[in-house]
């Protein structure tokens, strides 16, 4: 049972990750990063969620090499972008991305889409990058089963997790199962729908009697299913009161109800869609 904001899951490597980051994507001036990344730091949050996508690496590395923590008590995660993916290609990205972060390895590396045309090439800049202790690890983002099925195929390392868009409305309960079943984990982007569950009457209702809000919930429910999750926000009270969901359980009927919400609905793209792009 998750505890405290300081829970990690251990990866398929050794490497443990906390199991309740910060995601960054939006945050690009620097007073709203400093605001907002300091608070999260503030209110316990280690591990922290960026990409290549999001232009803002050299500001998240700026603001959390001044802070007061540690760089052994943090978790940067960054992603390679879609225009960045093939092997070379990858290779300088990174390079580029430890420069801005300021750091001598990241902790996690994801490919941010998969890509039908650099496919194994970015893979393989990954794993090169993993064997040079560039990385301490390697994983993906949005793979559907069939994808993951064609990069074990010709890897030789294998993704130590998979991040993909996850709420009450697209539970992704499948995909789950068959990375339970590989010993890959789970990381939930989006886990509040982009805000579409923010006035969802169900969930409403059990935010009542546990005198939480509807996103508290929300990530409770994604701990209490072992899900890895970054929710993310700019607004430093909600920021403090998502990673306020430590002094309560959410009972199994409840959970059971929430599940019951999905219908499969997407908040972002589909993968194959962007697969047959890049």
């Amino acid at each position: 049972m998750t505890k405290s904001i300081n829970d990690v899951i251990t990866l398929n490597n050794g490497v443990k990750i906390p199991q309740h980051g910060f995601g960054v994507y939006l945050i690009k001036g620097e007073e709203e990063g400093y605001n907002s990344i300091n608070k999260a730091l503030e209110v316990g949050y280690r591990s922290f969620d960026t990409a290549q996508l999001y232009e803002n690496e050299k500001l998240v590395g700026k603001i959390l090499s001044e802070s007061n923590v540690k760089r052994s008590e943090l978790f940067i995660t960054t992603k390679v972008a879609n225009f960045k993916q093939g092997y070379d290609s990858t290779l300088r990205a990174v390079e580029q991305s430890l420069k801005d972060l300021q750091l001598d390895e990241i902790d996690l590396l994801l490919i941010h889409w998969p890509s039908k045309k650099h496919f194994f090439e970015t893979w393989k800049a990954l794993e090169k990058l993993y064997n040079e202790k560039l990385v301490r690890a390697i994983g993906v983002s949005n793979y559907e089963i069939h994808h993951l099925e064609k990069l074990a195929s010709k890897s030789t390392i294998k993704p130590v997790i998979n991040q993909v868009e996850c709420h009450p409305y697209l539970t992704q309960e499948p995909l789950k199962d068959y990375l339970q079943n590989q010993n890959i984990a789970f990381e939930a982007w989006s886990p509040l729908g982009r805000g579409a569950l923010l006035n969802n009457n169900v969930i409403s209702e059990i935010a009542k009697k546990y005198n939480k809000s509807i996103a508290q919930i929300v990530i409770r429910w994604h701990l209490q299913k072992g899900n890895i999750v970054i929710p993310k926000s700019i607004t430093p009270s909600r920021i403090e009161e998502n990673a306020n969901i430590y002094d309560f359980n959410l009972i199994e009927g409840d959970i059971k109800i929430i599940d019951s919400l999905n219908n499969n609905q997407r908040t972002g793209d589909a993968p194959d869609e962007i697969y047959l792009q890049i």
